[in-house]
């Protein structure tokens, strides 16, 4: 129906009509109107939605009716009604015009009272009209009657629903629309189970006992005018006539009507069509899961034996109002609605009425939701009807009364566009037109009776109230769930019958809260406040517990953001941030709902919160340079002469750092690599700023000292690949100036190390600063530093294989670069050595790995999902990345490589194995580091060991970047990832 502007040119003379077709004035004189003669007949065809639609409409009809188009044209100047439900259905809806083109007397069955709802037929007289047709016609004819008689008594409804009006004449309402709607589906569904009926069964057979029971929008009686009509079977014996007879009437009836979907039935579409009431009782009992008790809210016995369908009903819903107590209702709950909103594609969701955010379904799901929790208790809430059920909420105070309302206005207000969009050509849609579409739009503005405003065209009044509508349902979604909860415990509020405790607990637990007691304390607190920072929470509230709720632990997050909030009281920015910018809230609950170890950094770095904000070019987490980072740290501890000042300058800004990157990886901005590569930039920061302070205290009066040092990363530092857990292992190489003795430059040297372990090693609250100098010769019991030429004598004699690997990841990282450059061009010959290493060294690595997998996992610790020691982890990975190295790197200088994974993709370009061996090591490495990093985020401190299933998995998944908080799902990833990666590790150790 839709054209584009720029082929739509005024036609003159009628365009003032509406009519800007240019066959307007011919089908207007074949007609045999005339704008002088005929002027009240052509203004009431202009208030059509699409006059010229209606106009061509008109003329087919004529055609159709040949001489009998002097009866119509006639009736159409009397009768202002006629004409008013006529000109309108045909403007509204390509289909029906098409209907009364095929079946033209049908035009008849328009005329009547002024009041639309009078004259439309009771759900008895619709039954009986469609069995009195069924008996009057046999075989096909009885098929094609009754869909014209359908057909007809949507015309009927649609006309009075869709005829302009003026103000104060009485409309039909959206309640009216659905439950005739519904009524219409039954007398439909009679008419097709006695069809069904009379093709399976002998006349002289009994009739089966089937009752059919509606679901979803028709067991409400809130239907569309084009739906699915959902239903299940319940047979006295579900004996194979029941269920042929059940086959056959969902056959005939999709195929004259509307689609008739037993999909809600035990087991889907797999379970069998019919069963009997006890099979269905068994059913939900034991197998039924949560979605399936809440489709059950809208069961409704419709056609066949009602005594039956009253029994299902009856025994069924019961279980409903119980529902809300089973152990997984709430991740269902949680499951469901990600699964709504991942349905809709993401460049319709701002289109789509029904499944798009601030959409009707957000509407439905939310007051299903709300009845699961509290039915139990309240009875008032046992209704179908969405907009019953709100007013029942209302009523009941489980929501507040102008929520109720304004929720009520828009879903029916949606529910209005639903049915003008579905009218058009009787299809199943819920998607408005592209916003570019102006003439669809505004043909949807009509067509809803959208009225100019005085500021704005009917058009731009739509545009304006589609916004204000998604934007007060997606409001109002936070609102129905959480108001209330603050109204209960807010003594500065004045309620009559308000939630009670009980009933506050128990939608918090309904919603994800595991202790819903100590939720109520917190948000009293937060909320109790006669200040503005009380007010400004009591409408931060409900939207950021609605966020909240989304995390894997709704809990911590609350008592986390209370922390926040009572930390953080005098700065004057953090609550105007949250309510000014929903990103920064949003980003903000999921960080505390997430993890325990940002919180504690943001208490002593909120500045952080504030990047939580996109920028011009991204989120502003991301607007930082580590290396800049790195050198500001330094510089900012080089303004200190206290060393232990200089270390309290460092741990600020590596605490704002450490608060960015992890802030900026549980928001998935962030890949793993670049998390550990910045991660090991703050490290080496850190170091060369100890370095640096310890020096300048401990020089000689003229200011020279005894040595040059310099700081040699090992293990994930010297690869650059550091988690949050990490200790920095390093060794410290010294030379003694000239002129200065050896054995005073290392005495000198020494105690430089040592003052940098203790004041690095100083009890802190935020992250521990642990150095770990024993990888160094001789382990704990060698000399903490040495000279260069001491280290080239050890390491030319006395080398050990396990120091031979450690040395694979030796970079220099703090202190003079040039010396620390000498060291590694010196330990070159050891870790590759011109003609490789021996095969007894090979030998030995083998057998202190094996070593390693017998005795190195802790005590308790299970193989499989320990991140570093368990089967295929990190330790797996590394040591079969360092095994080749070994062996092949004096004859590949590509293997000259600190970093794990960028060694892989050495090792993988020099096919030394499979291109798939490698890429399942290193993802293995990746998602062990993944697992592991998460570990620490989610506990606040280190950990290798996975937990098993529960909230802490889910945890600690999410965290890790899957897709949802599966844990389970993320677990089954893990260990197929590790068990592939372990038969690589031990094919390469076997050879």
């Amino acid at each position: 129906m839709s054209r584009p502007v720029t082929q739509r040119p005024t036609v003159p003379g009628v365009g003032r009509l509406g009519l800007v077709e240019r066959t307007a004035p011919a089908d207007l004189t074949r007609l045999g109107w005339d704008t002088d003669a005929h002027v009240e007949l052509l203004w009431s065809l202009s208030r059509a939605p699409d006059a010229d639609v209606a106009l061509r409409a008109l003329v087919r009809l004529a055609d159709a009716l040949e001489s009998g188009w002097h009866e119509l044209d006639g009736a159409l100047q009397k009768d202002k009604v006629l004409r008013g439900r006529l000109f309108a259905v045909l403007g509204s809806s390509l289909a029906l015009g098409d209907h009364l083109a095929a079946h033209p007397q049908s035009w008849r069955l328009l005329a009547g009272s002024d009041d639309p709802a009078e004259g439309l037929p009771s759900a008895a007289e619709l039954t009986a009209m469609f069995l009195d047709c069924l008996a009057q016609n046999e075989g096909p004819a009885a098929v094609l009657e009754l869909r014209t008689l359908y057909r007809d008594r949507i015309l009927v409804l649609a006309a009075r629903d869709v005829a302009p009006t003026v103000e104060d004449e009485p409309v039909l309402s959206l309640a009216t629309v659905g439950a005739h709607l519904a009524d219409l589906a039954d007398a439909a569904l009679t008419a097709a189970l006695h069809y069904a009926v009379g093709e399976v069964c002998k006349p002289d057979d009994p009739a089966p006992r089937l009752a059919v029971v509606a679901m979803g929008k028709s067991g409400a009686r809130e239907l569309n005018y084009v739906s699915d009509v959902d239903v299940i079977f319940v047979g006295a014996t579900a004996d194979a006539i029941e269920t042929r007879v059940a086959g056959e009437m969902m056959r005939m009836a999709s195929e004259t009507f509307f689609e008739v979907d037993a999909a809600l039935r035990p087991e889907g579409k797999q379970g069998p069509l019919v069963r009997t009431l006890d099979s269905h009782v068994a059913y939900y009992q034991r197998w039924a899961k949560t979605w399936e008790f809440q489709a059950l809210l809208k069961a409704r016995p419709a056609v066949g034996d009602a005594a039956l369908g009253q029994q299902y009903v009856d025994a069924l819903l019961p279980m409903v109002w119980t529902a809300c107590e089973r152990e997984d209702f709430v991740s269902d709950v949680q499951a469901m609605r990600r699964r709504v909103e991942e349905l809709v594609p993401a460049d319709v969701r701002d289109r789509e009425i029904k499944l798009g955010t601030g959409g009707l379904r957000d509407v439905e799901f939310a007051v299903q939701l709300l009845q699961l929790v509290h039915g139990r208790n309240d009875e008032a809430l046992h209704v179908a009807s969405t907009v019953a059920a709100l007013a029942a909420l209302g009523s009941g105070a489980y929501i507040g009364r102008d929520d109720a309302a304004n929720m009520t206005a828009s879903y029916e207000f949606l529910r209005l566009l639903e049915h003008r969009l579905q009218l058009q050509r009787l299809k199943r849609t819920h998607l408005l037109p592209a916003p570019e579409d102006n003439e669809a739009l505004r043909w949807l503005a009509r067509a809803a009776h959208v009225r100019p405003d005085g500021t704005h065209d009917a058009l731009g009044v739509l545009r304006k109230e589609l916004k204000r509508q998604s934007v007060r349902v997606s409001r109002l979604h936070a609102k129905l769930f959480y108001q209330p909860l603050l109204e209960s415990i807010d003594a500065s509020v004045e309620l009559r019958g308000g939630m009670s405790a009980d009933a506050a607990e128990r939608q918090l637990a309904a919603l994800g809260y595991q202790a819903p007691a100590s939720a109520l304390s917190h948000l009293a607190a937060l909320s109790n406040q006669s200040t503005r920072r009380g007010r400004v929470q009591t409408i931060l509230l409900p939207t950021l517990l609605d966020w909240l709720s989304d995390t894997p632990d709704p809990d911590a997050g609350l008592l986390q953001y209370r922390r926040l909030s009572e930390g953080l009281g005098e700065y004057r920015w953090f609550l105007a941030t949250l309510r000014d910018e929903s990103a920064v809230a949003k980003r903000l609950m999921r960080v505390l709902g997430t993890s325990a170890y940002v919180p504690d950094l943001l208490l002593r770095a909120p500045e952080v919160i504030q990047a939580y904000a996109d920028g011009p070019s991204g989120p502003k987490l991301l607007d930082v340079d580590p290396e800049g980072v790195a050198g500001a740290l330094v510089a900012a501890a080089g303004r200190q002469s206290d060393p232990a000042k200089a270390i309290a300058a460092a741990r600020t800004l590596r605490r704002r750092e450490l608060a960015r990157i992890a802030s900026a990886d549980l928001l998935g901005f962030l890949e793993v690599r670049e998390v550990c590569r910045a991660l090991t930039a703050v490290w080496v920061a850190v170091l060369q700023a100890a370095l640096e302070a310890v020096t300048r205290v401990n020089v000689d009066a003229d200011g020279t000292a005894p040595a040059t040092i310099a700081v040699i990363g090992m293990g994930r530092l010297g690869g650059g690949e550091l988690g949050y857990g990490s200790d920095a292992d390093v060794m410290f190489v010294c030379e003694p100036t000239a002129g200065v003795e050896e054995a005073k430059a290392v005495k000198w040297a020494v105690l430089i190390a040592e003052q940098i372990r203790a004041l690095l090693g100083t009890p802190s609250v935020d992250p521990p600063l642990e150095v770990d100098t024993n990888l160094r010769p001789e382990g704990r019991n060698g000399p903490l530093v040495r000279t260069l030429a001491s280290y080239e004598a050890y390491y030319r004699q006395w080398a050990q294989p396990w120091e031979i690997q450690a040395l694979l990841r030796a970079h220099r990282v703090a202190g003079d670069l040039e010396l620390g450059e000498r060291f590694l061009l010196m330990v070159d010959s050891t870790r590759y050595p011109p003609g490789g290493v021996s095969a007894d060294t090979m030998q030995e690595i083998r057998r202190v790995k094996a070593r390693v997998d017998a005795e190195r996992l802790p005590r308790g610790a299970d193989p499989n999902t320990h991140t570093k020691l368990g089967r295929g982890g990190l330790a797996d990975v590394e040591w079969t990345v360092q095994l080749l190295q070994l062996r092949y790197a004096h004859q590949i200088p590509a293997l000259h490589n600190t970093s794990t994974l960028q060694t892989l993709d050495a090792i993988g370009a020099a096919e030394l194995i499979a291109e798939s061996d490698v890429d399942l090591l290193r993802q293995a490495w990746l998602t062990a580091t993944r697992a592991r990093n998460a570990l620490v985020l989610v506990r606040g401190k280190p950990t290798d060991q996975l937990p098993g299933p529960g909230r802490l998995l889910n945890a600690v998944a999410v965290a890790a970047g899957w897709p949802d908080d599966d844990g389970g799902a993320f677990l089954d990833n893990y260990l197929r990832v590790t068990r592939r990666a372990k038969a690589v590790v031990r094919k390469v150790f076997g050879n």
